[in-house]
């Protein structure tokens, strides 16, 4: 009785101890978390061991190995059983099952039985030590002890924990088994076929007195590699019928490999898709904010090459196959399907690594719907949405949008500007296109600095070779004097203002002019110049 109760004790201790939790989350992680940044160095780090520790053994048997070798095939001997029982250990919580039991017992008014809660941990972790990966880790292990030397061949096996770490051969390997009834149809297939033929062969050839062919091994032999066409020639049919089994089985073998062949590549081609998107999904680990853009059209690729240019990160997500393809010949991580499917949204992580949702599909039901879903997930997240009509444009804000473009009312009021004044629509433009040296650039004001309190009168814009475009400020200090604004999304845009326009902190000046004047600019106001002479202190 006392120990079942000093049993149960252990166990709340440990359910109770962060420590515990850290370790096994740690080796967990390690081991087994294939989003782990840990893991893919672990993961390299074995198999290098692995096929290192391979050589030695073929090293140790055809010829004399230097204490060196010894040390090191004894040093991979212990990581590998160490991992053995790690793996073992993080299977399952055998304290958990101890304390389930346990309540079991008091909740019924049963007494606690310590034996059985200690078999049924056993039986948990014996659901894992059978499975194949922990089968082949023992193989890799037992043999190496002196005991179980008369199974040294079994160290061979070690090779195939390769196909834990590498993650390439677990997928090729995964391909195969999600094709197995395909792959025992044709199996059953072959292996008929080679049953005929060496059948065939055995009586028709065994009887001719230059036949090479005389019992059930030979005839088996020739039928294999005839039908898989390696064809050695060291037995070759000898009789009229046997020639004409052999020309029958040839040609079945060209069946088999091809249908092989077809049933391999198809399989694939379906899992190559899977492959990105886990390509992709593995990538976002990495970023620590990402713009994603739902549809790669005329907008989504523009914006797509700016954002690229100041080295932001991008996922691009889109129905069709062409556009996703045009997405990632250009370097940009892509995957092709619907931006409205919740799991998919939940895959991408939104709610956790997007700073900028950007829904520029063709379709306005499907940017309202991504932009709710978008807003659900990440409340903070700037959403950029797309809008064909004015009539969307409420719904959109709505939905949670930050921001709504209307590109077609753009474009017409840009088509009117050009009509009305062609150079400054070409100066901006360039802007706008990168085609000219001539950028828009935001100036914030920050609090304390020398621009916080000073009319924008002062500031010297045409000595800079600069011109004001307009001033961003928050919408609960807009001005209520003549100034004009126009409404945006918790802020106002003050077109133009006067000179007499008074900044203040955290307004953002939208200043237009050639790129190496503004960088100067910059480093000017920094410095407390760039004011007319007017008005310096």
């Amino acid at each position: 009785m006392a120990a079942s109760h000093w049993l149960v004790k252990s166990c709340y201790a440990l359910d109770g101890s962060a420590f515990y939790r850290r370790a096994k989350q740690f080796c967990y992680s390690l081991l087994e978390d294939p989003h782990s940044p840990m893991r893919p160095y672990f993961d390299i780090t074995m198999i290098v061991l692995v096929v290192s520790s391979v050589f030695v053994i073929i090293w140790k048997e055809t010829g004399a190995v230097g204490p060196g070798a010894i040390y090191f095939s004894d040093g991979a001997l212990i990581v590998f059983a160490i991992e053995y029982f790690l793996r073992i250990w993080i299977y399952s919580d055998a304290h958990k099952i101890i304390i389930d039991k346990y309540e079991h017992a008091e909740l019924l008014n049963q007494p606690f039985v310590a034996r059985d809660a200690l078999w049924a941990v056993l039986r948990d972790k014996w659901a894992y030590i059978k499975t194949p990966h922990a089968v082949i880790d023992l193989l890799a292990i037992l043999p190496s002890f002196r005991a179980f030397g008369f199974l040294r061949f079994l160290l061979l096996f070690r090779l195939l924990k390769v196909f834990r770490y590498a993650r390439s051969l677990n997928e090729f390997a995964q391909v195969l088994h999600e094709k197995r009834f395909e792959l025992y149809t044709l199996a059953m297939f072959s292996g008929f076929v080679v049953l005929t033929a060496s059948t065939a062969m055995l009586f028709f050839e065994s009887k001719s007195p230059e036949s090479q062919i005389h019992t059930v091994f030979d005839a088996v032999y020739w039928a294999v590699i005839t039908i898989f066409t390696v064809g050695y020639g060291d037995i070759t049919p000898h009789t009229p019928e046997g020639r004409v089994v052999t020309i029958v089985l040839v040609v079945s073998g060209v069946v088999v490999i091809a249908f092989s062949t077809s049933i391999i590549v198809t399989a694939f081609t379906e899992k190559m898709r899977k492959l990105r998107e886990d390509r992709v999904f593995s990538e976002i680990e990495r970023y620590d904010g990402y713009t994603l853009i739902g549809g790669f059209g005329r907008m989504g690729e523009a914006v797509a090459e700016k954002l690229l240019r100041n080295h932001e990160a991008v996922i691009v997500v889109d129905r069709r196959a062409d556009r996703v393809e045009l997405a990632r010949s250009r370097g940009i991580l892509a995957l092709e399907g619907d931006v409205t499917d919740s799991r998919l949204l939940d895959n991408l992580k939104l709610s956790t690594h997007a700073k900028r949702i950007l829904c520029l599909t063709e379709d306005d039901v499907s940017n309202v719907y991504v932009t709710l879903s978008a807003r659900q997930l990440n409340p903070t997240a700037e959403i950029i949405a797309r809008a064909t009509s004015n009539d969307v444009i409420k719904k959109l804000k709505l939905a949670g949008a930050t921001h709504v473009v209307t590109p077609f009312q753009t474009a017409a009021l840009i088509a009117a500007e050009y009509i009305g004044q062609p150079v400054a629509f070409d100066a901006v433009y360039g802007a706008l296109s990168g085609t000219r040296d001539i950028a828009i650039d935001a100036v914030p004001v920050r609090l304390g600095s020398r621009l916080d309190g000073k009319p924008v009168g002062d500031i010297d814009f045409a000595g800079q070779h600069l011109l004001l475009f307009g001033v961003v400020r928050a919408s609960g200090q807009h001005v209520t004097t003549e100034h004009h604004y126009y409404d945006l999304v918790s802020r106002h845009f003050y077109f133009n203002p006067k000179a007499h326009f008074v900044l203040r902190a955290h307004d953002i000046l939208v200043v237009f002019g050639h790129s190496l004047t503004l960088g100067h600019f910059k480093k000017e106001l920094e410095l407390g110049k760039g004011f007319k002479r007017t008005a310096q202190s």
